[in-house]
Formats: structure tokens, C-alpha cells, sequence
């Protein structure tokens, strides 16, 4: 192949030479003057800063020569149908999204701001110091950060019969008495149970629970042991061993709940002192009772009264047969003894009584007053005998 340069005279070929150069010069001098006549603008995108230049004539084509969409809830410094201008600031901030829970109910937003603590204030949102919030104020805010809240609620707590109200955000029962500093005793009772689910509804109930040794001492009464004695008369008594209590030390495993006793239980006992017996003498002795025959004489000056009369006899159901002064009825069948009232008529005085005689106010009755009891020998005797009005002469001692 020939070289076109070289087919060409010498003065053809400078003239060739000079119109490319002309051509070179006129299309550098083009691109000169084209990128003189850009506009300078500054950006700063999502926080980073550059310079950027362009022929565009508003921010919006601007934006898509960058490739850059802005969608409604970024943040554009200036609007896009603004013009250019050589040395515009422009600030461009994508929106971050954020996904708030709140007790489990999702809601999406979006920001441009930096911080937790800004975004909750640009939309309003406020939580007591009582909910939990999963991040800080002071945390950044990055694309799709899940912001978790648990609403507080109060749960009406019992802790040994102090009632008090506690704040909760829901987990265990266990998880919630641990919060509120609450020290548990090996014995403790919880209810609910420690791993159930607290809610608003929920009601905690702590039983204290103590289990104590109780010592107690307590005293064993003697017993009594009676002895028949025939040197004393019978209704006589004498002590002949005084006895004595006796002592027993009683352990006890006490189980207190709140304060109060629900269980107890004898674990040990122990003998202290022995308790010694006392010892009785019983008289069977028949006392001697002289029955004297009542004088006649120097009756005329006694006291008269006017009394009821009845009847007894010392073979009654549940009788003695012994007088108040010691007079032996049974021994003494036809004794003449009247039962009185000692206030009206003295024990021991002699007596006469209309129908019935001579007689020793020597017995007691169940009565008072102007009332008294002659003694007959058979039930037959005071059946006979009645009841009745009669005349009592006391004649003295």
C-alpha cells in the first residue's frame, strides 16, 4: 500500500497538516469553553460532602443526571424546580426507615434524623420511665432499626400481708420480683408460679414462710391416792404426802406463715422433775354421838315462833346420814334432831315443836327462814308427817 503523505507534494502536505491542527485546536478550545460554562454546585449527600458541575438548569435534572431519586420522605435543601446556580449549596438526606413495636403492635416511619431520641420527639412519641425501650435517646438511627417498646402496667403485689403495687412490662412472675428487689426465702410461697406470665391482671401473692423450735415447759399435776383409816373419824381427812407437780420440757417444730402459727409439731420430750403423789388418809371411824334427852323443865320463858314444819329421814337417796353437828341418824334411828336455819335458830339449842316434842337443833336443810325439818325414822314416818303449820319453843342451849 502507498503512503498517501508520500504521493502528495511537499507543499500539499503542509496544507493537509495545518487544517487538522486547525481542527484539534477548534474542538479543545470547544471543550473548554463547554466545561467553563458548567455550574459549580455543592452537595452533600447522606452527610458526605462534593463538588459537582453541570449544565443542568434545575436541581430535579440535576438530581437525574446523579441518578438520584428522592422520594417523599427524604429530605431535599432546596426545591427541585429550582434553578441552578453556580455555588449552590444543595443537602440531599436519604430517609431512614424505623419500625416501632409497641407490645407487639408494628408501625413503619421514616427519618432523616440522626438520633432515637430526635425521631421519638419529631413524631410525638413519649414512654414513662416505667416502659421498656429498646434503644437510648442518644442511639444512631440506621436503615431499617426496629425500635421495641413494652408499655408499663402495675400488678398489685402481696408480700406477706403487705399489699403495695409494683410496675411491670410483662416476662415472669420470678423476673418481676427480682426487679423490685425482692429477696425470696428458701420456704417462701409465690403464686402465681415463679416461671407463669405476668399480665395486667395478674395478682402475686408471697407467703412467708419460717420454721421455728418453740421449748416449752409445762407442768404434769400429782395424782391423789386415798388410804382408809380407822383412827380417824369417818369424814376426816389428813394428808399424809403433800405431793408435788412435776415437770416436762416439750420441743416443738413451729411452721409460721406470715407471721402466724399453722403448724405445730412434738418433736422431743424430756422429763424435768418427776411429779411425786400425794397421799390421803380417809377416816372410817363412827363418831360417838350422844342423843341427850331434852329437859322439860324451864321451858316457860323460851323464844316462840311460828314456823313450817316438814319431815326427813337419813335413809333418803343421796343422804348421809350425818347431821351438820356430827349426829349419826343412821346409828341414832329415833333421835329427836330438827334441821334449821342457824340464823333464826342457833345449832346445838333445845327446841320443842308442836306435835313432834323435844328435839336438838342439830342439822341443816335446804332451806331459810322460819322453816324447819324434824327427823322421822322411816320414809313411811315423814310421808305421814306432811307438811304444816306449827308452834317452836326455843328453850336454849
Amino acid at each position: 500500500m502507498k503512503i498517501f503523505s508520500k504521493l502528495l507534494p511537499a507543499s500539499k502536505k503542509k496544507l493537509v497538516i495545518s487544517s487538522i491542527g486547525v481542527v484539534a485546536l477548534v474542538v479543545f478550545s470547544s471543550l473548554l469553553l463547554f466545561e467553563a460554562t458548567k455550574a459549580e454546585v455543592d452537595l452533600t449527600e447522606n452527610g458526605e460532602k462534593h463538588t459537582v458541575k453541570t449544565h443542568a438548569n434545575t436541581v430535579g435534572e440535576l438530581l437525574q443526571e446523579l441518578g438520584i431519586h428522592v422520594g417523599k420522605h427524604d429530605a431535599l435543601s432546596v426545591e427541585t424546580d429550582a434553578k441552578i446556580k453556580d455555588g449552590m449549596q444543595l443537602k440531599y438526606e436519604k430517609a431512614k426507615q424505623i419500625i416501632v413495636s409497641i407490645d407487639g403492635k408494628e408501625q413503619a416511619y421514616f427519618t432523616t434524623l440522626d438520633t432515637v431520641g430526635e425521631f421519638l420527639t419529631e413524631n410525638e412519641l413519649s414512654f414513662s420511665k416505667h416502659d421498656e425501650v429498646s434503644h437510648e435517646p442518644d442511639d444512631a438511627i440506621k436503615n431499617g432499626l426496629k425500635l421495641t417498646v413494652a408499655k408499663a402496667f402495675q400488678v398489685k403485689l402481696n408480700d406477706g400481708g403487705d399489699e403495695s403495687k409494683v410496675w411491670a412490662t410483662g416476662g415472669t412472675v420470678k423476673e418481676l420480683i427480682h426487679k423490685n428487689n425482692i429477696t425470696l426465702n428458701e420456704l417462701d410461697k409465690v403464686k402465681p408460679a415463679k416461671d407463669e406470665q405476668v399480665t395486667k391482671n395478674t395478682k402475686i401473692s408471697i407467703v412467708r414462710v419460717e420454721k421455728v423450735t418453740d421449748v416449752v415447759e409445762e407442768t404434769v399435776a400429782f395424782k391423789t391416792e386415798t388410804k382408809k383409816d380407822a383412827s380417824l373419824t369417818k369424814g376426816k381427812e389428813k394428808v399424809l404426802e403433800p405431793g408435788s407437780k412435776g415437770i416436762v420440757v416439750k420441743k416443738y417444730e413451729v411452721i409460721m406463715e406470715n407471721g402466724k402459727e399453722v403448724s405445730r409439731e412434738l418433736i422431743s420430750e424430756k422429763v424435768e422433775e418427776k411429779s411425786e403423789t400425794r397421799v390421803v388418809a380417809i377416816g372410817t371411824k363412827q363418831p360417838e354421838v350422844v342423843v341427850e334427852q331434852v329437859s322439860r323443865s324451864n321451858d316457860s320463858n323460851g323464844k316462840v315462833l311460828y314456823m313450817t314444819a316438814t319431815a326427813f329421814t337419813a335413809n333418803c337417796s343421796g343422804c348421809s346420814g350425818h347431821t351438820a353437828t356430827g349426829i349419826d341418824l343412821h346409828a341414832n334411828p329415833n333421835a329427836k334432831v330438827v334441821a334449821v336455819d342457824p340464823n333464826v335458830i342457833p345449832l346445838g339449842s333445845k327446841v320443842w315443836v308442836e306435835g313432834y316434842g323435844y328435839a336438838i337443833a342439830g342439822d341443816t336443810g335446804g332451806f331459810g327462814g322460819n322453816h324447819i325439818d324434824v327427823h322421822v325414822p322411816t320414809k313411811a314416818d315423814a310421808y305421814q308427817f306432811g307438811r304444816k303449820k306449827v308452834k317452836v319453843k326455843i328453850i336454849g342451849k
